[in-house]
């Protein structure tokens, strides 16, 4: 594969690349000349083998520090992928059932409103606790007995099961519980052992403390002043006792930056990796769950994770429409959608991944047996994806010969 080495508007990128991919290249060394990338990594595989595997600009500019091969960074909720591929290896085993009672598993839970949630609720997004009504500790995001507790004892916002909404955070303490609980392993050390050791991934939830020089900084989104807001805007501005408000304020003391958070086991947007990281926990996924000698799930399990489960046309949280497979973000088209609010990711129809705040992703796409990972240190605005990520994604299609995106994922 040609090798790269080559200066930009923000410091060197580097890496490796097959010639048939060499869209994919192009498009990363425009999002730094073009685009505003302060750093960033971007890895493609194909049938388990990095076809696409770049990083560079500047991890901590200030400091004038490069983003080196190993650097990684804050994923946000990207990290929700990674929890439910952990989540479905303890389905395929038997040990979870997606239709049994949560309380069947986590007993405390099953209070208040709550005692015929079942486990698919906890992993698609219906099972009615997407934020906190009371204000949560300072600190409390990194203590997981007390956001379990807390989570426990919340009163649905509607009935389980009748609707879905986004739980930006919380979602790594509900599917993550069930994992702790089914596995006897806390949720960062089973998604270590079940997933990323064996696909040899840069990939955490729960950082090594040693590891945290290895980590860029995120650079916040900046909003340009006088801009159109979007509905979920509107709510963080005004209505502070919204859902959407307090899923993102009410976050017990949740701080990108903190490495006191980078080492506790936050699975619903804690987690850190790099580009390489994610597409090779997806590597397996998209390789009919087996790779490398490791079994992960069995193929009814992975026919599951492709499909879509819930589907709305608006999000209680989000405020937009989304779809969601059990655990994953589907191919999301909002292009077209009424309003401001046009977040957008846009994959193949049998992909299944997350996006991260700011721009990040991962995803597997078992139909063309591809993997995919795209970190950064500076956010974008929006939930889903900007340009930036878009641009790399629509360029591994476009490198694969798929002729267009126009139905809404990548054919």
């Amino acid at each position: 594969m040609p090798y790269v080495d080559k200066q930009t508007a923000s410091g060197v990128i580097q890496g490796e690349y097959d010639e048939e991919f060499a869209g994919v290249a192009a498009a990363f060394e425009r999002n730094f000349n073009e685009r505003q990338e302060v750093g960033a990594s971007v890895c493609v595989m194909r049938e388990g083998r990095a076809v696409v595997d770049l990083w560079g600009g500047m991890s901590a500019p200030e400091q004038n520090t490069p983003w080196a091969k190993d650097t990684i960074s804050v994923i946000f909720s990207s990290t929700k992928g990674a929890v439910a591929l952990a989540g479905h290896t303890l389905v395929s085993q038997g040990k979870l059932n997606l239709d049994a009672p949560v309380q069947d598993y986590w007993p405390e839970f099953a209070t208040n409103g709550k005692e015929e949630a079942t486990v698919r609720m906890m992993f698609d997004h219906s099972v009615g606790v997407p934020c906190f009504r009371e204000t949560l500790r300072d600190g409390g995001c990194c203590d997981w007995d007390y956001m379990t507790e807390r989570l426990a004892a919340e009163a649905p916002f509607w009935a389980p099961g009748t609707r879905n909404g986004y739980h930006m955070m919380n979602f790594g303490w509900t599917v993550g519980e069930l994992i702790r609980r089914v596995s006897g392993e806390s949720l960062g050390a089973y998604f270590r052992r079940a997933i990323a050791e064996p696909a040899d991934a840069q990939c955490w939830i729960g950082l090594p403390e040693e590891l945290e020089t290895t980590v860029a900084p995120v650079i916040a989104a900046r909003p340009k002043r006088g801009a159109p807001v979007s509905a979920f805007t509107h709510a963080l501005l005004n209505e502070p006792n919204s859902i959407s408000a307090k899923a993102l304020f009410n976050q017990g003391g949740f701080k990108p930056n903190s490495p006191t958070c980078h080492r506790a086991e936050i699975g619903g947007g804690g987690g850190l990796s790099n580009g390489r990281g994610l597409a090779r926990i997806y590597a397996p996924f998209a390789c009919g769950g087996e790779l490398d000698g490791h079994h992960y799930v069995d193929q009814q399990t992975l026919a599951r994770m492709q499909e879509v489960a819930v589907a709305t046309h608006l999000d209680a949280t989000l405020l937009i429409p989304t779809r969601f497979a059990l655990g994953f973000m589907k191919s999301i088209d909002n292009r077209t959608a009424p309003g401001v609010a046009k977040d957008s990711a846009i994959l193949g129809a049998q992909a299944f991944g997350h996006v991260g705040a700011g721009g990040s992703i991962g995803f597997a796409d078992p139909a063309r047996k591809l993997s995919f990972g795209y970190t950064m240190n500076k956010m974008g605005l929006g939930m889903l994806l900007n340009e930036r990520g878009q641009a790399l994604v629509d360029a591994t299609y476009q490198s694969l010969g798929c002729a267009g995106n126009a139905a809404g994922v990548w054919n």
